[in-house]
């Protein structure tokens, strides 16, 4: 049985670039411009998903990196376009609550782009405390609810008379 395993991918499928290749042609007479620095990203890129968030760089000139926990993330978006879609492709975007529009992180050049949103999707509910354990802990009440839960039987009681 083949399982997903985030902590595997560090680099884009080559892929990508030929997408980006593509992307590029698309702009016409605008491609020499247009596709070195997709380029330069391409070869730049890179991922590193951990057990508490992940980490994105990439950059010549100016180098970016992006680290984000998982317990900061509230959305997730999987889109693809045509060429994606004919590629393989598909670009995972993750969004947080810093009042952006656009996404914090936009992973690129992932083949199993389904499965590696489901795995975000579960490690940001783990890291939101919805996992087994707290929800076995939810299940039992706390002395307050049973404490309330007492008074209401008495009241239902004497209303009862």
């Amino acid at each position: 049985m083949n399982t997903f395993d985030p902590r595997k991918i560090d680099r884009p499928h080559k892929s990508l670039l030929k997408y980006y290749f593509f992307t590029a042609l698309l702009t016409g007479p605008g491609v020499f411009f247009v596709f070195w620095p997709l380029f330069f990203k391409y070869e730049t890129l890179k991922y590193r998903f951990e057990d508490d968030g992940m980490w994105m760089s990439w950059g010549i000139l100016f180098r970016h990196e992006i680290n984000l926990t998982y317990r900061r993330i509230q959305d997730i978006h999987l889109t693809r376009n045509i060429i994606q879609r004919w590629l393989g492709l598909a670009t995972v975007s993750i969004q947080t609550a810093s009042g952006s529009s656009t996404p914090e992180m936009s992973v690129e050049g992932i083949l199993e782009a389904e499965q590696l949103r489901d795995y975000l999707y579960s490690k940001m509910r783990g890291a939101r405390g919805l996992d087994d354990e707290s929800q076995k802990h939810e299940e039992e009440p706390d002395e307050a609810l049973k404490l309330l839960r007492e008074i209401r039987d008495l009241l239902r009681q004497k209303a009862g008379r």
